[in-house]
């Protein structure tokens, strides 16, 4: 076994993964390059991804450095308990295929700053367009990279900064060819992360049954459970540590709800990826990522606890520690160091795929939003189809040159995925509560929403620094339902909230799902059902 970085043998494996990449997605820009390139189909890929990229698509977006880094951090510090951000997400996935994607495609909605336009006004459109960019760039696009080069440092010894801007580049790469070269060339980073991903989950286990010489992976699942059975509880106890952060029923029951259906119904970065499919194609990508989800614990938060299992015995001891503090985001890249040469490369070609596919997406929602919700709409609203590609792709550029810039700031974390959770909550409130109301309560009005629009940062910095003994997901579902509220009382007063013209077209046909779309989802209900009465 190797101890840190990277052999000869990882170096062919890792480059044959970067190579194959960026031909398959030079393959396909070359491919659809020799006819003019439109707006919706670079920000989109209107009609040309199947449902097996969508769904890709979407776990490659969504699954970064902050899962196999930040989310194994925490399954070394809390347990199992992180898993219900996945889990539940599954079932998260199921309701937005089912309510809300059939919204956005029988209204011709591309974007969600156009959302908002259209059912309100530009003003609150403007306004939460800002918003977004702001939290995708400084929160979400930072610590992308900042991970991403902690676990390069970690496991490959490069230097942090040059993994910075090397993973930077690479994302612009496959990124500038738009929608259908990052939906593509996702399936692949699934595929290679999936197996990369469980390679590592093998070593984590074998190591385990080697250390306790009890042989099997079914024995080294028992025994992390006897040593940790503290760590293989969902639903946490308030006198457990980490109840600010999982705060018990509320992960299943309360505002873990809201934090998903914001995430994955009401997010230009997710919901991109289906807007230019139809709904059926549209609907089975979502529940390919739906069953995707169920196998991310697996991947990342069983190596945590093992790697918890394997310190609290003896191990690691040196490695955990960065100034003399125990550090839980180093778990996973710890653990790579240890697997055999060529595993090794193939699990940090995992890694990478997930950072780089998360970090593209990333920057080509950036793009989507400024390019057709500020610069199309305040700048050059009668710009050419080909000079909104161009400006599509500087502002990639600028966006991941101001994430080179701040992730190195982040070194300071803790625990980087319960930050960017904490972080991005602070418009989820507001977010889902525009959203939610104004699909499905024809009289909500633009005031009310601009209201709420403007009142959720403020109300959410004030619940941190004035109550910080709640925790945030809870923090966050009561400011939901102030806003909801809010926008009630606002849009009642309104005399004509009627009679509102603003109201979307909605049928009830549109909620219908196929046979087959049913079937997977009872099948996914089950096997959440199982694993909370399992572990609870």
């Amino acid at each position: 076994m190797s101890t840190t970085g990277l052999q000869s043998l990882d170096y062919v494996v890792f480059f044959i993964y970067l190579i194959g990449v960026s031909a398959y997605g030079y393959w396909i820009y070359k491919k659809k390059s020799s006819k003019e390139v439109s707006s919706t189909d670079y920000f989109l890929a209107e009609g040309s991804l199947t449902f097996w990229a969508i769904g890709a698509s979407i776990i490659a977006s969504n699954i970064s450095a902050e899962h196999f880094i930040g989310m194994s951090g925490s399954g070394f510090a809390i347990g199992l308990a992180i898993s219900s951000y996945e889990w539940m997400a599954a079932a998260s996935l199921i309701v937005v295929a089912l309510f809300i994607l059939p919204v956005y495609l029988k209204n011709k909605i591309y974007t969600m700053p156009q959302f908002l336009r259209q059912r309100y006004n530009p003003t609150v459109a403007t306004i939460m367009a800002v918003f977004w960019l702001l939290l995708y760039v400084f929160v979400n696009l930072t610590s992308i990279l900042y991970l991403g080069a902690l676990a390069l440092e970690v496991t490959a010894g490069l230097d942090f900064n040059y993994g910075i801007v090397g993973l930077g580049i690479f994302a612009v790469v496959i990124t500038i060819g738009g929608m259908k070269v990052i939906g593509y060339t996702d399936v692949v980073q699934v595929i290679v992360l999936v197996l990369g991903g469980l390679a590592t989950t093998y070593l984590a286990l074998d190591l385990v049954s080697q250390h306790f010489n009890r042989p099997g992976l079914f024995n080294a699942l028992a025994l992390l459970k006897e040593q940790a059975d503290s760590h293989f509880h969902m639903i946490l106890p308030k006198d457990n540590p980490f109840y600010k952060d999982l705060p018990g029923l509320s992960v299943i029951i309360g505002a873990m709800w809201i934090n998903n259906l914001a995430y994955f119904g009401c997010n230009q970065y997710i919901i991109q990826r289906s807007l230019g499919a139809s709904l059926p194609t549209a609907r089975k990508g979502i529940l390919f990522a739906a069953l995707l989800k169920l196998l991310i614990p697996i991947i990342v938060v069983i190596p945590g606890i093992a790697a918890f299992v394997l310190y609290q015995n003896g191990m690691f001891q040196q490695e955990m520690l960065d100034g003399g503090v125990v550090k839980p985001d180093h778990a996973y890249p710890v653990l790579l160091n240890l697997l055999p040469a060529g595993l090794k490369g193939m699990a940090f070609a995992a890694l990478t795929a997930a950072i780089v596919a998360s970090l593209a997406g990333k920057a080509n929602s950036i793009s989507t939003i400024f390019t057709l919700d500020i610069y199309k709409q305040y700048i050059a609203p009668h710009a050419s189809e080909r000079q909104l590609v161009r400006i599509g792709r500087y502002t990639i550029y600028v966006a991941m040159g101001i994430g080179i810039l701040i992730a190195p700031q982040l070194r300071v974390l803790d625990q980087a995925y319960q930050f960017i959770q904490e972080y991005s909550s602070f418009i989820t409130p507001g977010v889902f509560a525009i959203f939610i109301l104004g699909m499905f309560w024809k009289r909500t009005t633009s005031a009310a929403a601009l209201t709420a629009a403007l009142l959720t940062i403020p109300l959410s910095t004030a619940g941190k620094f004035l109550y910080p003994e709640v925790p945030f997901l809870d923090r966050m579902g009561y400011i939901f339902l102030i806003l909801c509220a809010v926008i009630a009382a606002i849009s009642l007063a309104d005399p004509k909230s009627g009679n509102n013209p603003k109201s979307l077209d909605i049928e009830a046909s549109m909620f219908q799902p196929g046979k087959s779309f049913v079937v997977g989802s009872v099948l996914i209900c089950g096997v959440l059902a199982a694993l909370y009465t399992i572990f609870w």
